[in-house]
């Protein structure tokens, strides 16, 4: 911000240079304000030493009238200040400012006038070092506006040496003398307290700037955020009909399978979709934890089991790249407080960049006891971080030297979101690495009671349906949805299930479907339709024409008002990708007692 340029008066902001003019008037106030009291103790030593006390007294009579109109006007330049702008302020009142300095110089030399050849030299040498004592008082205090000193101290000054051959008519050549090297050492005190003020509002000036420069890029960078939230708020419903399709063609392709040969496949197949779910649903969530949107849901987790779906998706990755994928666990009942799926997200990460990172040996996830906490850690026999990289390893982007010769080294943001969902979760992170030998990612979650995780594990399975081959439901469902390939989805899946399906993309196609005679137990809605209609208000619309029917909604949206209207009146809302599982559950709720097929043979 510094620059080579001077530092001058007529280089600071006019805000800056109006703050001086604040500096220099107020002492210029004070100084005349107390002229009277020194003309008062002038003209008793005066009367004193039998000196006529007219000419001061009437001086000290004008400088007490001087003293009530100096404060009337400075109120009316504080009111200026307040009402008007800078520039004007300024241009009005610094030639009042140079004039009422002027003044007050030339208003200090009328007792020398006055008394030439009537005081004593005792008197005349006393009203001189005054007159210089109020001098040097302006010098510090009134050198913010140099040349309003200038004002003053010239005129002044110069009238006190032109008069030194009759005020002192023996001693004027050394009276002169040291008036002149008393005005100069003046001067030069003077311009340097300027300098001194001047150099004080410029860096005034840059820190100004500087606070406002970062209060625009913090603003910038707010800003950014809430795009990027907005981008994935809105992208987020796009991005998730294809998995929430998936999720639902791939349960009815399982339903439907008969060759007991798949079923293993398609276990891995459903548990990879699950386990992307997860992980889609833990990124996207991390824009709105950012924003303030939602809170954590943070529970007892058993770590054998999260540990073992979480390894189980790079599997195939290890096996493909010829390297070793362990799991160690000093506890099969570790249980951890935390987050499932940033926790989940976190060890992916991990596991991710181990891999990445390793050509030869393999990866070994660990779990220990330390006290009331539990140690994650993710060991890999990689290329390893030099030791003054690795302060920078958790920061974005952040690429060390040897991941430019790998050909998918990412863009250095996995271990920005381990380190985000950390600091979310209130977990430790951390790592230790040797260059060359690899590298030891760990976390640290504290414990949580084994009861708090069998009870979750009861409630989970008691609000629960396993699905397989004996569970089928009866009943008509009415599905709004505009997406062709999500419609397919639900029309086979729902059909797998034993349902009578029928599937409209607005309200004008659904009710045409009502008024053809087909009368639907349950209705799910889509809250983002391309006809531009508010799903909400579709799947009220429907309801009030069906009663007895259930309804939902359906969206890969989260903060939508109309879903939170919806959910303030008691309607369910589902959120994509929705589980086959849990939508099986609520279909049971709503339907006809589940008929098990093999039962009723």
């Amino acid at each position: 911000m510094h620059t080579n340029n001077p530092i001058t008066f007529a280089n600071l902001s006019k805000n800056s240079q109006l703050r001086l003019l604040d500096l220099a008037l107020d002492p210029l106030v004070f100084g005349i304000s107390c002229i009277p009291f020194c003309g008062i103790a002038f003209a008793m030593w005066a009367y004193s030493v039998g000196i006529s006390t007219t000419g001061l007294l009437i001086l000290t009579i004008f400088y007490i009238f001087a003293g009530f109109c100096i404060r009337k006007t400075q109120k009316i330049y504080k009111k200026h200040r307040a009402t008007l702008n800078d520039e004007l302020v300024f241009t009005k009142w610094l030639p009042i400012i140079k004039a009422i300095s002027l003044a007050h110089g030339l208003g200090l030399t009328i007792p020398f006038l006055m008394l030439i050849g009537q005081a004593t030299f005792e008197f005349n040498l006393l009203l001189l070092l005054a007159i210089a004592g109020i001098i040097a008082a302006f010098a510090t205090h009134l050198t913010p506006i140099l040349v309003a000193f200038l004002y003053l101290f010239l005129p002044c000054w110069t009238i006190c040496l032109i008069i030194m051959p009759w005020v002192f008519p023996s001693q004027w050549p050394i009276l002169m003398f040291l008036c002149l090297v008393y005005a100069w050492s003046m001067y030069k005190h003077a311009l340097i307290g300027h300098q001194f003020f001047v150099k004080q509002m410029m860096l005034e000036d840059e820190s100004a700037t500087l606070a406002e420069n970062y209060r625009l890029a913090k603003n910038t960078a707010e800003a950014a955020l809430q795009a990027k939230n907005l981008f994935l708020t809105t992208a987020s419903h796009d991005l998730r009909q294809p998995v929430h399709a998936m999720g639902f063609l791939i349960e009815s392709i399982a339903r439907r399978n008969v060759d007991s040969n798949l079923i293993p496949a398609l276990n891995d197949l459903k548990l990879s979709v699950r386990s992307l779910t997860q992980m889609f649903n833990a990124l996207l969530d991390l824009s709105k934890i950012e924003a303030g949107a939602v809170s954590l849901r943070k529970e007892a987790i058993g770590l054998q089991s999260l540990i073992e779906e979480t390894a189980l998706l790079f599997a195939e990755e290890a096996k493909a790249s010829h390297l070793t994928l362990k799991i160690k666990l000093t506890h099969k009942n570790a249980t951890v407080f935390a987050d499932a799926l940033l926790l989940k997200q976190s060890l992916s990460n991990l596991i991710h960049n181990a891999l990445r990172y390793t050509k030869q040996g393999g990866v070994l996830i660990t779990a220990r006891k330390r006290q009331q906490t539990w140690l994650i850690e993710v060991w890999d026999t990689g290329v390893g971080i030099a030791t003054h990289e690795q302060h920078k390893v958790y920061s974005p982007f952040f690429r060390h030297k040897h991941a430019w010769q790998i050909d998918d080294a990412g863009h250095g943001l996995g271990l920005a979101v381990v380190a985000r969902c950390c600091t979310l979760m209130g977990a430790q992170y951390g790592l230790s690495s040797t260059l060359g030998c690899g590298s030891r990612f760990w976390l640290k979650l504290p414990a949580a009671d084994n009861t708090h995780l069998q009870a979750n594990s009861q409630q989970q399975k008691a609000t629960s349906t396993p699905l397989n081959h004996h569970n089928y439901l009866l009943g008509c469902c009415l599905i709004v949805e505009d997406e062709p390939q999500v419609t397919h989805a639900w029309q086979v899946l729902l059909s797998t299930w034993g349902l009578t399906v029928k599937c409209a993309d607005s309200l004008i196609v659904a009710m045409s479907a009502l008024d053809k005679g087909f009368v639907p137990q349950v209705i799910l809605c889509d809250q983002r339709l391309r006809s531009g209609e508010s799903g909400f208000e579709v799947l009220r619309a429907l309801l009030q024409r069906c009663p007895t029917a259930k309804g939902a909604m359906v969206s890969g949206e989260f903060n939508s008002v109309e879903l939170m209207l919806a959910e303030n009146e008691g309607y369910i809302v589902l959120h994509k990708p929705v589980a086959p599982e849990l939508l099986f559950d609520l279909l049971a709720s709503w339907l006809v007692a589940p008929l098990n097929v093999l039962n009723s043979q």
